[in-house]
């Protein structure tokens, strides 16, 4: 097993989750409006939602790996590809955060668990960046790929996790933080393409 590349796998899972995106928001908006049980039931949600993400990415890359390690280097440049296109969308992208409560519908606790996900689960784009992110980072030569995967999935679920929950339970204050830091959002900005071109080049090379 090669400990550094899971080191640096939990490294990036944790620069992704930090930088702003729909789903951290999302569970930011929960906590400003409705509390930070509301948030962390978001939170929950959306968690549990990347275990049918890890499924489908274990079973079905690692039957691609069996098959042909040529097609398996085609899914990691093509991966690499996707990531420099998300970081230049980021870039083209608005550096402001909008924090507006008001967009926030009042659910109860456990509709909030259902809709984060569904929100995960039935969002092609989570699968897509999944295929993108976890093959570059196999990490080791004789385990069984579906258990590789599964290893990353639980790591980035766990990453992620802690970060969405410290974001849910933090929520006053970074709300009040990022109003009085007008460039907190375009440090979070550059910080998420730094992130999708660093990892793209590791995939890389």
């Amino acid at each position: 097993m090669n400990y550094d590349i899971l080191i640096s796998f939990a490294l990036a899972t944790s620069a992704l989750a930090i930088s702003p995106g729909p789903d951290n928001i999302y569970v930011l908006i929960q906590s400003i409006s409705q509390g930070k049980s509301y948030g962390l039931a978001t939170v929950c949600g959306l968690i549990t939602g990347c275990i049918i993400h890890t499924s489908l990415l274990a079973f079905g890359v690692s039957a691609i790996i069996a098959a042909n390690e040529n097609i398996f280097f085609g899914i990691k440049l093509l991966g690499a590809i996707y990531l420099l296109y998300l970081a230049y969308k980021v870039f083209k992208s608005d550096s402001q955060l909008n924090l507006d409560s008001n967009v926030a519908p009042k659910k109860s606790l456990k509709q909030l668990f259902i809709q984060g996900f569904f929100m995960n689960v039935l969002n092609p784009k989570v699968t897509i960046f999944f295929l993108a992110f976890f093959p570059g980072f196999l990490f080791s030569e004789t385990m069984s790929t579906v258990i590789q995967f599964y290893i990353l999935g639980g790591i980035f679920m766990l990453v992620s996790f802690i970060i969405f929950s410290s974001i849910a339970l933090l929520a006053g204050q970074i709300k009040t933080y990022t109003l009085k830091h007008k460039n907190s959002g375009l440090f979070l900005k550059w910080l998420q393409i730094i992130v999708f071109v660093g990892i793209a080049i590791f995939i890389l090379i």
